[in-house]
């Protein structure tokens, strides 16, 4: 099929798509829709009754989504549950399935609570550890990123760009561009380029603030890069700026907002669906998107939409919701990717040249407010996700683990989280995750994780850098 043909066939769906929920009933809330078919049998809080409990591991037809979704919608009838699919849509079943894994992951974690570690040692599966203050006086840091020299670079969400040394963070950086800071806007991703030492440049993702030809306050994901003189932000370029009409209204949600090199040094950056979700399957927008360019901000000749009609040519894939894990694998050079589901459905995806991965069409997430967005988790046409995460862990920074400080670790995928409060260690083969560890948890909302040139990992707590170290 020709990319022409593609984007016809991706606008009618956008056209489609949003008629068919209008024509449909509104969806009911999951958790209503427990207590009134539910309840009775297997307990208010899900832990049993005259059924069985659904928080525990031993199912008796399986524990897996779709066994889930067919006792629903079927029954078991033997087993004296009834079939509630002439009562219930298939997006109110996959709602049910949702919130059932939902509250079985909350139970479980509570049952087996993660290491809260202190100052004092404590133990993962594969190393112990101790948690180490680098540098404190920090408001909301956003990513942090290493020079040559031993220096840290941290963005702060207000924007400030701060240049930490000797456990100290200096100055707010003077000259950085203005940042809207609403909502979840602000100051993003820090990284040098892969030759800095030899060329100076910074490269920084922040939401830049504009006016609409109706004058009204709106932003979007922008991309710079400048040099550093004298704690000032000099000689800036601009890599990416969308059309101000694909702005949306200042503040808001969904920015995405990180930035990863590959080995060939082209620089790819992730947008987000700014709220708006269709926006993601469309090619004409740089909403729910990976982008590639070159470290000046030129369009690679050979990206999987340059010549289609109406696309954006910076695209390299789509069907995004909120992109805020972007790491190369220093291994395979794969492209790994996490982001926000809604509640519910956060995705870890291994990134290919010009897939769609199906946001908002298909997602394992719901609405906040417990209803379902579709009954759909995957089709041919879309990239499933290699993992995700029910309930929420709310992934932002990850990082691949090169040093030798942890051995065990080597090469290890780890991930921070905002509402769980977690880092979690990942393994990963052959494209899939083989083993998934929370190393602890409890501390703070983690905004960033990095791999340290000291053979550590160091963390981004709300008001603070810490670091993994050994512990004998």
């Amino acid at each position: 099929m020709s990319y022409a043909r593609i984007s016809l066939v991706i606008l009618a769906g956008l056209m489609w798509w949003p008629l068919v929920g209008a024509a449909q009933s509104a969806p009911r809330d999951s958790r209503k829709l427990y207590a009134e078919f539910c309840a009775a049998c297997h307990g208010p809080a899900l832990g049993g009754g005259s059924g069985p409990s659904l928080l525990g591991e031993a199912w008796k037809y399986g524990g897996d989504e779709a066994a889930l979704a067919a006792s629903i919608r079927e029954g078991r009838v033997p087993g004296g549950m009834p079939a509630f699919a002439p009562g219930l849509s298939e997006m109110e079943i996959r709602g049910l399935v949702v919130y059932i894994r939902e509250q079985a992951g909350r139970a479980a974690s509570l049952k087996t609570p993660p290491p809260r570690p202190g100052p004092e040692a404590a133990a993962s599966r594969l190393h112990a550890y101790r948690i180490e203050t680098v540098a404190t006086g920090l408001a909301e840091p956003w990513s942090v990123a290493f020079l040559p020299d031993g220096r840290l670079l941290v963005t702060e969400k207000r924007g400030s760009l701060r240049v930490v040394s000797g456990g100290r963070p200096g100055e707010p950086v003077a000259g950085v561009p203005k940042v809207d800071t609403g909502g979840q806007a602000g100051l993003f991703d820090v990284v040098p380029h892969p030759d800095y030492a030899r060329n100076g440049w910074i490269y920084l993702a922040f939401a830049e603030p504009d006016k609409n030809a109706e004058g009204r306050a709106v932003s979007m994901t922008t991309v710079v890069r400048g040099r550093l003189k004298d704690n000032a932000w000099t000689d800036q370029q601009v890599i990416f700026r969308a059309p101000v009409g694909t702005f949306r209204p200042a503040g808001g949600v969904h920015f995405g907002g990180r930035l990863a090199f590959d080995r060939a040094g082209y620089l790819f950056f992730s947008i987000g669906d700014r709220g708006n979700q269709v926006n993601a399957q469309s090619l004409a927008l740089p909403n729910g998107k990976i982008h590639r360019v070159h470290d000046d901000g030129r369009v690679p000749a050979d990206n999987p939409f340059v010549g289609t009609p109406g696309a954006s040519p910076t695209l390299w894939s789509y069907g995004h919701r909120n992109p805020q894990g972007l790491r190369f694998d220093p291994v395979t050079g794969e492209l790994w990717e996490h982001e926000h589901g809604p509640r519910g459905g956060d995705e870890l995806n291994l990134i290919k040249r010009g897939v769609n991965y199906g946001w908002p069409v298909a997602t394992y997430g719901m609405n906040y407010n417990g209803t379902p967005i579709t009954d759909v988790t995957g089709r041919p046409d879309f990239e499933p996700p290699v993992a995700y995460w029910i309930p929420s862990i709310a992934p932002c920074g990850m990082a691949f683990y090169t040093g030798d400080r942890f051995p065990k670790w080597k090469n290890h995928l780890f991930i921070a989280s905002l509402a769980a409060q977690e880092l979690r260690r990942l393994e990963l083969k052959d494209g899939k995750v083989v083993d998934q560890e929370v190393v602890f948890k409890g501390l703070g909302r983690l905004r960033d994780v990095a791999d340290g040139p000291d053979g550590c990992l160091h963390l981004l707590f709300p008001d603070r850098i810490a670091r993994l170290v050994p512990a004998e």
